[in-house]
């Protein structure tokens, strides 16, 4: 779960240097929808598709970091996205639906479940990797 929340933060990073005026992936959907960008296209070293309410950058690893926006722009995922990153991993994991629930738990001084079973980051991610084994993160 944290190795989501890390890569998450990662490719938002990525795309905010390479395009200064994106404050944040939702851009990346308003800009498509616009006419302005590809609805497929690279940033930041990134590859993304933009698809109905979401978009899904990938790393160039390959691992895919798929997300929804809200109407005000916050990123939200949930259990689908969380097994899609984890199987297009270089090696691939995919936990079941009561690993993840488990996981989620443990993580709720960094996720918030904004509606049933949809997430968002809402902590400090480094704050809650100490102490923590990355290794046996399930996604």
């Amino acid at each position: 779960m944290l190795a989501f929340v890390d890569a998450l933060g990662t490719a938002r990073a990525a795309v905010r240097m390479s395009v200064p005026s994106l404050h944040r992936l939702a851009d990346l959907l308003a800009l498509a929808r616009s006419g302005e960008i590809s609805r497929r296209g690279e940033v930041g070293g990134y590859s993304y598709a933009v698809h109905g309410a979401g978009c899904r950058p990938a790393g160039p690893d390959g691992i895919d970091i798929d997300v929804d926006f809200t109407a005000d722009g916050t990123e939200i995922f949930d259990f689908w996205r969380l097994r899609l990153f984890g199987r297009s991993r270089p090696t691939p994991v995919d936990p079941t639906p009561k690993d993840l629930r488990s996981a989620v738990e443990a993580l709720d001084d960094v996720l918030t479940e904004v509606g049933p079973g949809w997430f968002t980051v809402s902590g400090t991610p480094q704050d809650a990797v100490e102490g923590r084994a990355v290794h046996s993160d399930p996604a």
